[in-house]
């Protein structure tokens, strides 16, 4: 007789909702508890002001359909082939216009602020979304904290270059590593998060693990993954799409309805998980976050600068 799995949080109910109630018995911005090795325990985190309201996407969602080029390029890739990636030790170089750079070990990373739950919209430039719980820290935090020089402009971020686990990096079409890029003061807006986990658990490898950018008011792929090197620039950073596509992706890569890719349009999105018979979404300008960072560009052309 075959015995029948119990359904998971995953199954049938927002995992945000167990966290919250989670985070009311453990206390307001808990810190992370970190072991040694990949079984490592689950992260506590405050419940956050900026999370939206609508219902996140399963963990199946956010684990199986994703792109992150160096495990290849099906979105069911990452699922397949980041197991192999080695995630401890970790550390992450910082340098550049700042008063305080050197490598700095994961856990110490980790241990700048506080991490919180966040719940954020996420639009890929593919005109696909979803909506991912995060548990992260600002990346304001990290910079404040290594002090940026009174030059630095832009931040310019690289994910790990590692093809004999990252089997994507063995192959063309990509200047290897991949690289993104804010100004400084995107990347010190409190939306701009660094994120270590997912759904209350440590970010699954297949999403950038241990640590990523989500910025989410822009095209996903400016959220880069697996982060081993952050430089302050005075000078706008080589970024790795405009760099492959510059008539196709800018440097800002903001979220506009208004702004259509060369090859479709910008104006609707298709959400994962919402079945088959479901229509298109409009898309909200800034990814419905304009109140929040609209002024951030306030004179500047958002056409021209796409």
């Amino acid at each position: 007789m075959s015995k029948t799995k119990s359904p998971s949080w995953a199954d049938v109910t927002p995992r945000a909702d167990f966290l919250r109630r989670r985070s009311l018995i453990a206390g307001a911005g808990a810190a992370l508890a970190f072991g040694a090795g990949p079984a490592r325990a689950g992260l506590s985190a405050a419940p956050s002001a900026y999370s939206t309201d609508a219902k996140p996407n399963t963990l199946e969602e956010i684990t199986s359909y994703n792109n992150f080029y160096e495990f290849g390029w099906d979105k069911g890739d990452p699922a397949k082939y980041a197991g192999a990636l080695t995630t401890d030790p970790w550390s992450v170089e910082i340098g550049g216009l700042v008063g305080r750079p050197g490598r700095y070990d994961l856990a110490d990373v980790l241990k700048t602020a506080p991490l919180e739950e966040r719940i954020y919209r996420f639009r890929c430039v593919e005109a696909w979304s979803m909506v991912i719980p995060w548990i992260g820290f600002p990346l304001a935090a990290l910079l404040a904290r290594v002090e940026p020089q009174p030059g630095a402009k832009y931040v310019a971020l690289e994910t790990l270059l590692r093809p004999e686990e990252m089997p994507g990096q063995r192959a063309g079409g990509i200047d290897w590593p991949y690289v993104e890029g804010l100004r400084l003061d995107e990347a010190m807006h409190p939306l701009t998060l660094l994120a270590s986990g997912l759904y209350g658990e440590e970010l699954p490898k297949q999403n950038g693990a241990p640590l990523r950018l989500v910025v989410p008011w822009k095209y996903g792929f400016k959220s880069i993954k697996s982060i081993v090197k952050i430089t302050l620039t005075a000078e706008e950073p080589r970024t790795t799409w405009k760099a492959l596509q510059p008539r196709e992706y800018g440097f800002y890569a903001n979220v506009n309805p208004e702004v259509d890719h060369p090859r479709w349009s910008q104006a609707s999105e298709r959400r994962i998980g919402a079945g088959l018979l479901a229509g298109r979404e409009p898309t909200l300008m800034f990814n419905g976050y304009a109140d929040e960072v609209a002024g951030l560009y306030a004179g500047l052309d958002l056409r021209k600068n796409y």
